[in-house]
């Protein structure tokens, strides 16, 4: 019988394995799938299929910044253990698909890589799931960031610019990257700025904060709305967060003053902050 592509894809989609190893155990078996897949399982390799359908709720964060701090990639590669995550198998496939998503677009490593993580799952014997990817590349002046919280459950690449070239070398352009990096995997912003809110979300918030003070004045309830508003604004947008190492000064007026120190603007332009299974 031939092995057609056809074949090979029903194959792949009962067992979950990898084009080539479908491949190569119908071509053994002369096309017979219930022969291909005897052959896989007496290999170990068809559990993958079985795997696939568990829940992956460990995992790890991974960041690579290159290009002179020009570029950063940040991805999120789930499991089901602890430790699996800790393995050095999966911690080494973790630097592979770091490397791998340099070359592709955001979101779309899981598509790239899903044979070589049929192979990884049919070898570890979990379930493993690339959850998410994300490429930034420096726009004007500035660098990009990251920075893996301990335990390499959080992961943050952030880009922060600023006006004159000069100040990339400086200390306190270099301070204000590490901290704003810091600050966001300990404090996780829902957002960069006031603008970046969506009008479902505000209104929502809005709705919930009038209901609290039902049978007030109208021009009372106005006025607690628009002050919870803008206690919600503090809390979830990064530039309005009270800096985590001085709570006394927020991060726009950090910024502010490490930009002073070299006479420049810094100023963030985007983050990302992942969190294994959030």
């Amino acid at each position: 019988m031939q092995v057609t592509a056809a074949l090979v894809k029903e194959l792949r989609d009962e067992t979950g394995l990898g084009m080539m190893e479908c491949k190569n155990a119908l071509v053994e078996t002369q096309g017979d799938k219930a022969a291909a897949i005897k052959v896989l399982r007496e290999r170990g390799l068809a559990i993958a299929g079985k795997k696939a359908e568990r829940v992956a709720k460990d995992g790890r964060v991974a960041c690579e910044i290159y290009d002179g701090g020009k570029t950063g990639v940040l991805i999120e590669v789930d499991c089901e253990t602890d430790f699996v995550a800790r393995n050095a198998s999966f911690q080494a496939f973790m630097k592979d698909l770091v490397q791998i998503a340099k070359n592709v677009g955001d979101n779309q490593l899981a598509e790239t890589v899903k044979d070589q993580v049929a192979s990884k799952i049919a070898e570890i014997g979990e379930n493993i799931i690339v959850r998410r990817n994300v490429k930034f590349a420096v726009q004007g002046e500035g660098i990009v960031a990251g920075y893996i919280h301990l335990g390499e459950k959080v992961g943050v690449l952030v880009e922060i610019g600023s006006t004159l070239a000069a100040s990339i070398g400086a200390d306190a352009f270099k301070e204000a990257v590490k901290d704003v990096a810091l600050h966001i995997a300990a404090s996780n912003p829902a957002y960069l700025q006031r603008a970046d809110v969506p009008a479902d979300v505000l209104a929502a918030e809005k709705e919930i904060y009038a209901k609290q003070v039902e049978g007030k004045p109208a021009n009372i309830i106005e006025k607690i709305v628009s002050g919870k508003l803008e206690k919600f604004y503090q809390q979830n947008c990064l530039v309005e967060q009270a800096f985590v190492k001085d709570p006394d000064q927020t991060i726009t007026e950090m910024l502010a003053a490490r930009g002073k120190d070299v006479g420049d603007t810094f100023i963030i332009r985007r983050f990302v902050r992942y969190q294994v299974g959030a």
